[in-house]
C-alpha cells in the first residue's frame, strides 16, 4: 500500500511538472518572437529554469511512486540546496535594496533620483560602461519615454510639473530640476544661459529623442530605484515559495524514510 507521504510528493511534483511545460514554451517563444537583444536575453534562462523544474519534478515522481530511494535522495538534496539558495538570495535582496529612495521636490508631482543614495553594490553594476551600454540600449528599445514624446508640445509646463512620473521617466526622460532648464515640451528643454549648471547631468542632457538623459546619473539612479522595487516584490514572493518548498521537502523526507523502511523490510522478511 502506497503511503500518504509518497502520494503527496507525487501529486505536488506532477503539479510542478505541468507548470514547467508553459515555462519552457514561454522561453522558446521568446527566442523566436523577440525583436531586440534585450528581449532575447531572457529566453535561455527561462528555458533552463523550466528544464530544471521538469527534471526535479520527474525525480520526485519516480522516486516516490516507484520507491527508487537513491533518486528520491537526489531530489531531496537538490531541494535542500534550492532552499538554501533562496534563503541567501532573499536576505541579499533585502540588504542590497535597503538604501535609496527618490527625493520629493517642492511643487512637483514626481521625485528626483540620485545615484549616491543607493547601495555600493548596485552602483557598481551600473557604473560599469560595458553594463550600462547594454542597459541603455534596452531602455531605448523599451521606449519608456514614448508617452512623454507622444504628448509633444501639448502639455503646459504647470501640468507637466504636476505629473506623476515613474523613476525611469523622471531619471531618463527629462533633465534634473537643479539644471534649471526652461520647459518647452516634455522632452524639449532650453538651457538657461544665466545659470551655470551645478549637476554633471545638465551637460549630458540632449533634446534628441534617442539621447535625452539616458547618459545621466539620474537615469542610472532611476533604474536602481525600479530594480529596488522589483527585488522587494521578488523577495516577498520568495518567502512564500520558501514556505511551500519547506513543506514539500518535509513531506519528501517522510517519503524517503518510508522507502528505506520498505526496502529494509523486503530485504529482511
Amino acid at each position: 500500500m502506497v503511503r500518504c507521504s509518497n502520494n503527496l510528493v507525487a501529486i505536488l511534483n506532477i503539479v510542478t511538472l505541468l507548470l514547467s511545460i508553459p515555462i519552457i514554451a514561454g522561453g522558446v517563444w521568446l527566442s523566436r518572437q523577440a525583436n531586440t537583444e534585450c528581449e532575447r536575453f531572457l529566453d535561455k534562462p527561462v528555458v533552463a529554469f523550466g528544464v530544471f523544474i521538469l527534471l526535479v519534478s520527474l525525480a520526485g515522481i519516480i522516486g516516490s511512486c516507484c520507491r527508487v530511494t537513491w533518486l528520491l535522495w537526489v531530489y531531496l538534496f537538490v531541494m535542500f540546496v534550492l532552499i538554501l539558495l533562496l534563503i541567501a538570495f532573499t536576505i541579499f535582496a533585502f540588504v542590497v535594496t535597503n538604501k535609496g529612495a527618490g527625493e520629493a521636490v517642492s511643487e512637483r508631482g514626481y521625485k528626483e533620483y540620485r545615484l549616491g543614495d543607493y547601495s555600493n553594490w548596485l552602483q557598481k553594476r551600473v557604473e560599469s560602461n560595458k553594463n550600462w551600454n547594454r542597459i541603455r540600449s534596452c531602455l531605448q528599445d523599451s521606449e519608456i519615454c514614448q508617452k512623454l514624446l507622444d504628448d509633444g508640445s501639448t502639455t503646459p509646463a504647470q501640468d507637466f510639473y504636476k505629473k506623476h512620473l515613474s523613476s525611469l521617466e523622471s531619471g531618463c526622460c527629462k533633465p534634473s530640476d537643479d539644471c534649471a532648464f526652461e520647459y518647452v515640451s516634455p522632452t524639449n528643454w532650453t538651457r538657461n544661459a544665466t545659470l551655470p549648471p551645478t549637476n554633471p547631468d545638465c551637460d549630458a542632457w540632449s533634446n534628441d529623442k534617442n539621447v535625452l538623459c539616458y547618459n545621466c546619473q539620474s537615469c542610472k539612479a532611476g533604474l536602481l530605484d525600479n530594480i529596488k522595487k522589483q527585488w522587494r516584490k521578488v523577495a516577498v514572493i520568495n518567502i512564500i515559495f520558501l514556505v511551500f518548498l519547506i513543506i514539500v521537502y518535509s513531506v519528501g523526507c517522510c517519503a524517503f524514510r518510508n522507502n528505506r523502511n520498505d526496502n529494509s523490510y523486503k530485504r529482511y522478511p
